[in-house]
């Protein structure tokens, strides 16, 4: 089978949540936020939902737990090593299944195109919630940029239609 056959995406509009996790951030001025949303919406996908939280455990953990009606969940930023990143800690627990090529990926493009050996302060990370993916990734506007227009658009058609197979 090619790869052409095997990525044959038959869900091509993703009903989408997206989580922009800081303690400082408003609407007003979340870049990143609102680079997911735009990137998602041109490339055809529908932003049904759109939250900024805190860098907290247990909002973090409601916000995937409640988002039934979507089939991906976009989350930035808590990403990183700090003692108020815990975006992490909140999602791993939840997956059904880890992704783990998403975050290895994520860093190692982090590393050759942008910020080099500090790449490996990232966690970013992706996998399934029930029959739903989830991406966390830091909240910089590169790292938005990067993860979004390698990763996660390439791939969000196939991985919503194995998550239905």
């Amino acid at each position: 089978m090619s790869i052409t056959e095997h990525t044959n995406k038959k869900y091509t509009h993703i009903a989408c949540k997206v989580i922009t996790i800081s303690d400082t951030r408003t609407e007003a001025d979340d870049k990143s936020g609102k680079m997911i949303i735009n990137l998602l919406e041109s490339a055809g996908h529908q932003v049904v939902n759109y939250v900024i939280i805190k860098d907290e455990k247990t909002e973090i953990q409601r916000e995937l737990t409640d988002a039934a009606s979507v089939e991906a969940i976009i989350l930035n930023g808590g990403t990183g090593i700090s003692e108020r990143d815990v975006t992490i800690e909140a999602v791993k627990p939840l997956l059904t299944k880890e992704i783990s090529g998403f975050g290895e990926l994520f860093r190692m493009l982090s590393y050759t195109e942008d910020i080099g050996p500090a790449a490996m302060l990232s966690r970013a990370i992706a996998g399934t919630l029930g029959g739903r993916v989830v991406f966390a990734m830091p909240g910089s506007t590169g790292a938005v940029k990067l993860g979004m227009k390698k990763l996660v658009l390439p791939e969000l058609t196939h991985i919503v239609s194995e998550l239905h197979k």
